[in-house]
């Protein structure tokens, strides 16, 4: 590396935060990139290992050694070549991907790792405003045409790399706008809608056409899908969530964290939304502690909620994890998103009983504390309690992609409710449907947005394969 004593002389610089009083006022992201200056000390913090296992950390395999080196080198065009080679859309990850990179980065076994994904969010951004991101248009034509249904990250990757090699690809969308997920499930002020806006129109260039307000399986039909195109391709988001079946989950004000959170983002785009979830004034109550449920706090927040508790079921995780036994994999431990240090009550190890309602409106939560032995949850004597719950948000994580689709076209699914298809060997990707294919949730249930995006990239190269008997496009 440029300096090889680096990871010795400097420390993990982190991206600052607008402060907290700021950013609750609006939906804008708040996270400021690493300087030009930053970013390269913290690039010259990387080590040079012989074995970089944050490549194998990263789902999408990226370079990372070579562009913390190119940043260090303030070579930044080379550096998003290099960034692009793996990922198609590094501004999305650079945002929001929890970063398994940095907890498998080899200084991480006994000190703070590279800021690799802060890295990554100054390379992708100083990309776009020298106007580096460019169509990439295929001089060659295939005249092979793919239906991509969903236009989520894995969606729009697979969309990505097939139309690069000369095929004709068509992405179908049930909602309004492109983007599925990443449009209206993660809120602006972690990710704004220019970053997707943008990709848009890139792949438009390069030949990829949208058909938005599309829901296949509803209004358009599956076996006419599978008639008329070469190869169908299903990315839809996981979106069945988990629901919580105790007495009261009917009452007013009890909702799914996925009927909250796009309202908001449909008038940040412009939209009228005559219905929305509102938690101004309300004592609101998050059941679940993940990434939506921090998701439902950050919004609340900004909405002026008057009180807001976050449950989780399962116990208060260690502080600090044991490295030594954990290292290179992702860890078990207590994390506090931005969402958090914006205002929240958390508790673990609790179990929700009953909402009590008057009017037919939630206005109470019966909780109970719990504890987990031998893997069996039982529930503490004397520590009840009601808890005042005017907007209940549950985000208990999501059971796998809607069913009615993968019904509709007749595939076969696996114990968990995904379309059952494997990575590996001759028939990667396939579903037990002839050229009907399937990547990201679809394919193995909810995960994050880079596994998404390194199985639409894997999924293309499949159907290529499987459309022109081999393929350029890398694995």
């Amino acid at each position: 590396m440029g300096k090889v004593t680096g990871f010795l002389d400097f420390a993990r610089q982190n991206e600052r935060n607008l402060p907290t009083e700021e950013r609750v006022k609006n939906y804008k992201e708040f996270i400021l990139h690493l300087t030009d200056e930053e970013a390269k000390v913290q690039g010259a913090r990387c080590m040079d290992c012989g074995i970089p296992f944050c490549n194998n950390g990263c789902p999408v395999n990226n370079i990372i050694p070579d562009w913390n080196d190119l940043v260090f080198k303030q070579d930044w065009e080379a550096a998003i070549d290099v960034l692009h080679s793996t990922n198609n859309f590094p501004e999305f990850t650079g945002r929001i991907c929890p970063a398994p990179c940095e907890a498998a980065c080899t200084l991480n076994i006994n000190s703070d790792p590279v800021g690799i994904k802060s890295i990554e969010h100054a390379i992708i951004d100083k990309a776009w405003e020298n106007n580096w991101v460019l169509p990439q248009i295929s001089k060659i034509k295939t005249k092979k045409k793919i239906a991509v249904v969903g236009s989520g990250p894995a969606g729009l990757a697979a969309a990505q790399q097939l139309a690069r090699v000369g095929h004709d690809v068509e992405v179908y969308e049930k909602n309004d706008r492109v983007g599925g997920l990443l449009r209206y499930g993660i809120p602006d002020f972690k990710m704004e809608k220019i970053h997707i806006d943008r990709r848009v129109n890139q792949m438009e260039a390069e030949g990829v056409k949208f058909k938005t307000n599309q829901n296949v399986g509803e209004t358009v039909d599956p076996e006419k899908l599978i008639e008329d195109y070469d190869a169908v391709i299903l990315t839809g988001g996981a979106e069945w969530p988990r629901d919580l079946p105790v007495p009261g989950r009917e009452l007013e004000g009890v909702h799914f964290a996925m009927d909250f959170l796009p309202f908001q983002n449909k008038i940040i785009a412009g939209d009228k939304v005559s219905d929305q979830i509102k938690a101004t004034g309300k004592h609101v109550v998050v059941i679940g502690g993940g990434d939506t449920g921090s998701d439902c706090v950050g919004t609340s927040n900004r909405h002026g909620a008057s009180s807001i508790t976050q449950f989780e079921l399962m116990p208060q995780p260690p502080e600090q994890e044991n490295k030594s036994m954990i290292w290179p994999y992702w860890p078990l431990k207590m994390r506090t998103s931005s969402s958090h240090e914006e205002g929240c009550d958390r508790d673990w190890s609790i179990a929700t009983k009953s909402f009590v309602g008057e009017d037919g409106k939630v206005k109470e939560l019966i909780g109970v504390k719990v504890e987990w032995r031998d893997g069996k949850m039982q529930e503490i004597p004397n520590t009840e309690f009601k808890l005042k719950a005017d907007l209940v948000l549950l985000a208990m994580g999501f059971m796998g992609p809607q069913q009615t689709m993968l019904d509709k076209f007749l595939i076969e699914k696996d114990k968990r409710g995904n379309a059952k298809a494997s990575t590996e060997g001759d028939k990667a990707y396939f579903t037990s449907r002839g050229k009907v294919f399937a990547a990201g949730d679809m394919r193995r249930g909810q995960s994050l947005v880079v596994w998404a995006i390194r199985e639409g990239r894997q999924c293309a190269r499949a159907v290529d394969e499987f459309l022109m008997g081999s393929s350029v496009l890398p694995r």
